[in-house]
């Protein structure tokens, strides 16, 4: 009898807990879903340029011409240099994409090269451009979608530099933060 008493208290236990399991348990649902952001367009209207610029005779070590990242930027000139002239300008680049949303921009190459194309004598035929700078390092796309920035650096002017164009380009990223 005894023993009959334990089963059955321990049957009762066994579905007593079971039916506890079941009061506690509760669903809930989460709402899912996904932005699909357009393509960017990255376009640039305005490429970096440093002037016209003057060496002096004796220059010994390579000078410097920093044009900083603006609409309108500020042109720093090595005093070794006699003249920074011209229109500088700094590169311009306009951003389209998805509206209000924010864009990361970098600049791929440290340092890249000018080239004037043909050598002339024994003068120099390339400059270094490095310490590229830009405007914004996050662009704030508008409520249209589109947005701009601008990106400096520094030119080195080396001694013996021939005269002449020198050409080169700078890459440039851009991507959704």
């Amino acid at each position: 009898m005894k023993s009959i008493l334990r089963y059955t208290a321990a049957g009762m236990a066994l579905a007593t807990l079971g039916f506890a399991s079941n009061a506690s348990a509760a669903d809930a649902s989460a709402t899912v879903s996904a932005q699909i952001l357009d393509n960017l367009q990255l376009t640039n209207t305005a490429g970096l340029n440093f002037g016209s610029i003057t060496a002096t005779a004796t220059l010994a070590a390579n000078a410097g011409v920093t044009v900083s990242p603006a609409a309108t930027p500020t042109v720093t000139c090595a005093a070794t240099l006699t003249s920074c002239a011209g229109t500088p300008t700094a590169a311009a680049f306009s951003v389209t994409g998805f509206p209000s949303q924010n864009v990361a921009v970098s600049v791929l190459d440290a340092t890249i090269q000018l080239d004037r194309g043909a050598a002339l004598g024994t003068m120099q035929r390339y400059m270094d451009v490095n310490a590229f700078t830009v405007s914004s390092g996050t662009v704030a796309l508008s409520a249209a979608g589109a947005g701009s920035f601008y990106v400096g650096g520094t030119l080195s002017v080396r001694p013996n530099q021939a005269p002449g164009v020198y050409v080169g380009s700078v890459n440039v990223r851009v991507a959704y933060n």
